[in-house]
């Protein structure tokens, strides 16, 4: 008896799928964002790319190809994915954790190589050649490098989208050689560097989340309700984040002992944090090296190219680490967490009863919205791509976490003043009921 069963499709390799993602990436750059009105600044990152060779499958490096960069960029491309020991290798993100800095937005973040663009610049694009060079010594320019293309600008914004602060342009280069490239880093910008696999990008149980203390942002953005709301138990803020696991990590020599002294130092606020959040590491281990934020958006427009697909589905939204706080914010939000779930998920226009009940929110010309979907603040996300038959941007792509956040930060507004309001009257209620207990005690007596 014969059996007609169709034979599974073999699993497509990392190395086969990155370069299916990096072909498209260079064959479809993302398109220019311009400066929103009174914000002059630009900035560009770089996202590095390397495979590195497995022990099961050495290589002869005096056999190894050059990259002719004469060839179209597809096609070298292909004449570097078409090796053995890229096929079989373990494709790897490079990292910098930043130095730390008084008065620096993102001091000691994971982030990727980049920095303001300059008057000398040429472009966008110089500048995040620039930038990798001064910071960690990495000349992209050389023939080792393939420039790629871009991932997704975006406006950077303070706090909840209340004011622009540059445009962000990220860029990616892959390196074409099986050595690791010797890297300088800058004591005043970086403390150290690291390598950082795609699996664990990738992988579910690297996901975790960073606790973040939002009173200080809060008070000096929101008003005078808010800084009520700071000044109360609302806790530390939650947002996504992976726990990275370098596969070779550099550190800064200048900074190393700073750091060090950095994570042994134990003060008030930290015991705060681990009653708050939970058990901690012990002092004298060093901190988990978590990738979150701004950056976290910036790779989830490239995690989300790669299968399993599922850097949405493993995206959680932001909320409070307060119990009562957190269920204001989720009650809030619950329509409009569905509706953006369920628009992400099958790609259409939710009809007008699904849509929210503010127009800042409701369903409106894709003119009008192309902007919109490059926003990110910077304790936030980005993004994810992803292709629906709706809401696109000329190339038929639009972003799945900008999408998720669409009036999320507003609801967020709108818990903390019901937050502000709910701990006054508990507040009021518990002093009433004291007072007339000690007036009963003293009539008693």
């Amino acid at each position: 008896m014969t059996s007609n069963a169709i034979p599974a499709p073999e699993p497509v390799s990392l190395s086969q799928s990155l370069h299916t993602v990096l072909q498209e990436l260079h064959q479809n750059p993302y398109p220019h964002v311009p400066n929103p009105p009174q914000c002059k600044k630009r900035a560009s990152v770089a996202l590095v790319l390397r495979v590195r060779p497995t022990f099961n499958h050495l290589l002869d490096r005096s056999s190894l190809p050059g990259n002719d960069t004469s060839a179209p960029v597809n096609q070298q491309l292909d004449t570097f994915f078409s090796q053995p020991w890229v096929q079989n290798g373990d494709p790897e993100v490079l990292f910098i954790k930043r130095a730390s800095r008084v008065g620096d937005r993102w001091t000691g973040h994971v982030a990727l190589p980049g920095g303001k663009r300059d008057p000398e610049d040429a472009d966008d694009r110089a500048a995040a050649i620039r930038e990798a060079s001064e910071e960690v010594g990495l000349d992209l320019t050389t023939d080792d490098y393939i420039s790629v293309g871009n991932l997704p600008e975006r406006v950077v914004t303070s706090s909840w989208g209340s004011v622009p602060l540059m445009v962000l342009c990220p860029y990616v280069f892959l390196l074409t050689s099986c050595d690791s490239p010797s890297l300088a880093l800058q004591p005043s910008e970086v403390a150290s560097t690291h390598w950082v696999s795609l699996n664990v990008l990738l992988s579910p149980s690297s996901r975790t989340v960073e606790h973040v203390d939002m009173t200080q942002r809060i008070a000096s953005t929101g008003g005078l309700m808010a800084r009520l709301a700071s000044r109360s138990m609302m806790g530390y803020m939650q947002f996504s984040a992976i726990e990275l696991n370098p596969t070779e990590t550099l550190q800064c020599s200048i900074n190393l002992k700073r750091n060090i002294e950095a994570v042994r130092a134990t003060t008030l606020l930290q015991r705060c944090k681990s009653w708050v959040c939970g058990p901690q590491r012990a002092t004298d281990q060093s901190p988990p090296l978590l990738l979150w934020g701004l950056t976290l958006g910036i790779l989830a427009d490239f995690l989300d190219m790669l299968p399993p697909h599922t850097a949405v589905q493993l995206w959680n939204y932001p909320n409070f680490t307060s119990p009562d706080l957190r269920f204001i914010v989720n009650l809030l939000t619950y329509q409009l967490r569905k509706r953006n779930v369920h628009h992400v998920k099958f790609g259409a226009r939710p009809q007008p009863n699904d849509t929210a009940v503010d127009g800042e929110t409701a369903a409106l010309p894709v003119s009008k919205e192309k902007n919109d979907r490059n926003q990110v603040g910077i304790g936030g996300l980005g993004v994810g791509r992803y292709y629906g038959s709706s809401d696109k941007s000329p190339d038929g792509s639009a972003y799945a976490v900008g999408i998720m956040l669409r009036g999320y930060y507003q609801k967020i507004r709108v818990a903390l003043y019901v937050f502000v309001v709910w701990r006054m009257a508990v507040g009021s209620f518990a002093a009433f009921y004291v007072w007339k207990y000690l007036q009963r005690r003293r009539l008693a007596g």
